[in-house]
């Protein structure tokens, strides 16, 4: 075999860890791509004491930003892979590390929180993270979990009671990591169309019950990139690597990635 020359680093959701994207991995390692699931401080789920604080968005961005430049450094073509919350943060980094990123997989984006399960009440998210109300108040993870396949949804639950966090993320975010994302989010949004971007596919569930499809079309509209794909999962909801259509997800992002790798091989002989 080949030195590997892509590699891909993925970044799960937020207080979370990499198992939410084991199937990715595992499909991506099985191609005999290199995989870096990566660990941020702050955003990562830690069950000590000292983890369950929160680092600032811009450390997270620099973070994934390091992590792209020290594959850049070995001669590897980077994909960003992010699922959720850690797709919003794939394209942070862009404002940084533009250069070294060739690819971009975005599963399950959440610029607009507007999908079926949202409440009504959601609108007033910002007395929660930007005032003293906060202090009364944190997220509780609830069914569906972010999955459509009942036996998966019933094996988080017991995960969440037993242990705090599952592959779909942990059972309670705090306001200072919730207050943090929503600044990554609307970094994001207001830099959106002046991203340089590579070429992106997207992946989305058509019943997303956090985010709706039409994420998907605004990335389309608005992101300056020389390839966009879209695919529309059929059969999940928002944990889209973990539910009914995972297979589909982990096929089309090893797909995406053979070609960003033929592409890097084929400019070889002229470099």
């Amino acid at each position: 075999m080949s030195p590997i020359s892509t590699t891909a680093i993925l970044l799960h959701g937020l207080c979370s860890t990499p198992d939410e994207l084991l199937p990715v991995n595992a499909a991506l390692s099985k191609a005999g791509h290199g995989v870096v699931p990566l660990r941020v401080a702050g955003y990562t789920f830690d069950p000590s004491p000292a983890g369950r604080s929160t680092t600032s968005h811009a450390q997270w961005i620099h973070a994934v930003a390091n992590a792209a430049r020290a594959e850049q450094a070995q001669g590897r073509r980077v994909v960003l892979v992010g699922l959720s919350a850690g797709a919003t943060l794939a394209l942070a980094a862009l404002l940084y590390c533009a250069e070294a990123v060739h690819g971009m997989v975005l599963m399950s984006t959440p610029l607009k929180y507007d999908g079926w399960a949202v409440p009504r009440h959601h609108v007033l998210m910002p007395l929660a993270l930007y005032t003293p109300l906060g202090r009364f108040w944190q997220y509780r993870e609830r069914p569906p979990y972010g999955v459509k396949n009942e036996r998966v949804r019933r094996w988080i639950e017991r995960e969440m009671n037993t242990r705090r966090v599952s592959s779909a993320g942990a059972a309670v975010i705090g306001v200072p990591h919730l207050r943090e994302h929503d600044r990554l989010r609307r970094l994001v949004i207001r830099h959106l169309a002046t991203l340089r971007c590579p070429p992106v596919l997207a992946l989305h569930a058509q019943e997303d019950e956090v985010a709706s499809p039409a994420n998907v079309a605004r990335l389309q509209a608005t992101l300056r990139t020389t390839s966009f794909r879209s695919v529309l999962l059929p059969d999940s909801h928002h944990m889209i690597s973990i539910d009914n259509d995972r297979e589909a997800v982990a096929r089309e992002t090893v797909s995406f990635i053979d070609a960003v790798a033929a592409a890097h091989e084929l400019r070889l002989p002229s470099q």
